[in-house]
């Protein structure tokens, strides 16, 4: 399987290289598990042998066998997911995989910080970039928690404040802010001087786990009211007029039969 050496790409040798690895191969999982889920579920006929899904660094996912070397090159993602499918609701299949998968990505995160001497900093440095995001097992069952406190977002209730489309409708100079957490600056005053680092964790991104950018459009989702980055999730400002009350893919997922 894709890790490094032998199969053409590097390895990942510095915090920051290792962290682009667990995104793609994040990225590529909660495509399995979301918006590509009945792919992924076709491919996990109980009737196959051994079957692991892999997130590949390029955002890509794949259901395979695992590899035949030992040791393997990278740790082996959890063997045999295919053997409970049929055996359990779908929803709950979905959700032990989550976890699974969630245990992978830290498990050849680590392997590289590992096998290339990340020291005590290094570590905690990656753990924290890895932390900030939220897990698949919370975005597939739609337990992440919205991060912005309150007080430092107004109309905090889902009932009351206006959607992203809304305020797209309030001013054309502002037609890619949607309803976010103030500055930094502002965030900083109204903390008597913090750090402001609870507005780093909170402005991120729900699928991507990037973090805040006023130049680009993001939606809400009006159930579990996380956001996301419109290109994560295919809709764009002219689409977001339309629509009335947006659900993200975790949330859409959760009525279909898998």
């Amino acid at each position: 399987m894709e890790g490094g050496g032998a199969s053409g790409f590097p390895f990942p040798r510095t915090v920051e290289e290792v962290f682009k690895d667990f995104k793609g191969r994040r990225a590529g999982l909660l495509k399995a598990l979301t918006t590509e889920v009945d792919k992924f579920y076709a491919r996990c006929d109980p009737e196959k042998e051994n079957l692991c899904l892999f997130g590949l660094r390029n955002e890509t996912w794949q259901v395979n066998m695992p590899v035949e070397e030992v040791p393997p090159e990278i740790p082996e993602p959890a063997l045999g997911i295919n053997f409970a499918r049929d055996g359990m609701e779908g929803r709950d299949w979905l959700s032990l995989v989550a976890v699974h998968s969630d245990a992978w990505l830290l498990a050849v995160a680590f392997y590289f910080g590992a096998r290339f001497g990340f020291d005590k900093n290094d570590r905690k440095k990656l753990f924290k970039m890895i932390n900030d995001l939220p897990t698949l097992f919370e975005l597939v069952t739609g337990t992440v928690k919205q991060q912005p406190s309150d007080k430092s977002t107004p109309n905090s209730s889902n009932r009351n404040k206006p959607s992203a489309k809304m305020q797209h409708r309030q001013s054309e100079s502002q037609t890619n802010l949607p309803k976010m957490p103030p500055p930094a600056e502002q965030e900083e005053e109204d903390e008597s001087g913090g750090e402001g680092e609870d507005d780093e964790q909170g402005a991120t991104c729900g699928a991507c786990g990037n973090s805040y950018a006023s130049d680009e459009f993001w939606i809400c989702c009006d159930v579990c009211e996380v956001w996301f980055h419109g290109a994560c999730v295919k809709i764009t400002p002219a689409k977001a007029e339309h629509i009335k009350h947006y659900k993200c893919p975790t949330c859409s997922n959760k009525r279909a039969r898998v």
